[in-house]
């Protein structure tokens, strides 16, 4: 069976929320469109404590886009964003929540940030998604949502190393782009591990 994994299409990663990534919300009628086509759907949803680590107020002298060492691991520093019970962490208004069959949330310790919906950014505790997926009997897995070059990219990656035949659906990804580029570099190592780039058609591409 395959899956369609929604990444954190979440109001605070759309226009208007407080990390926003350029057009987000476009990715939501890709996933309506997509969503009737599986017999499983699985959302995730960034899931913070008000003072997770990974926000910059909680680092005086840094700013957002910063990198520190958190936990050991490289973290940049971003805006707080979808804080547990918070508009901000809601999955879209738009998204056709009536046909996600899962929702599994990531990010709930306050001292490591979780990118992934597999794992957490050291790959120390992991979340249900994997049991959850082959528990119904899923043996490969499609994957869009926000944003491209993070927490899609990981998921990726790690749904690729827990064995699941993966495609990314390219047209259903944004990305943050810090930095020029970062988007083509995460698609570039997304393929490069295994993962297959296409449209919803099917067609090999890349955004």
């Amino acid at each position: 069976m395959k899956a369609l994994i929604l990444v954190d299409i979440q109001n605070d990663f759309v226009p208007g929320g407080s990390l926003a990534v350029a057009d987000g919300d476009a990715v939501i009628a890709v996933a309506n469109r997509l969503m009737p086509s599986y017999e499983f759907v699985v959302a995730t949803q960034d899931w913070h404590p008000a003072d997770h680590q990974s926000f910059a107020r909680e680092h005086d002298g840094f700013s957002v886009g910063d990198v520190i060492k958190l936990d050991g691991l490289d973290q940049v520093l971003w805006p707080a964003h979808c804080v547990q019970g918070t508009r901000g962490a809601e999955l879209c208004a738009d998204l056709d929540r009536n046909r996600i069959n899962e929702i599994v949330r990531k990010g709930t310790d306050r001292n490591i940030d979780s990118y992934s919906g597999f794992f957490d950014n050291g790959h120390q505790k992991e979340t249900v998604l994997a049991s959850l997926l082959r528990k119904r009997g899923v043996t490969s897995v499609d994957v869009m949502g926000l944003a491209t070059d993070y927490c899609v990219k990981f998921t990726v990656l790690d749904a690729i190393r827990e064995g699941f035949a993966t495609r990314l659906i390219t047209e259903g990804c944004r990305g943050v782009e810090l930095k020029e580029g970062d988007c083509k570099r995460a698609i570039e190592e997304m393929c490069q591990a295994g993962a297959k780039a296409a449209t919803s058609e099917g067609k090999t591409g890349a955004r």
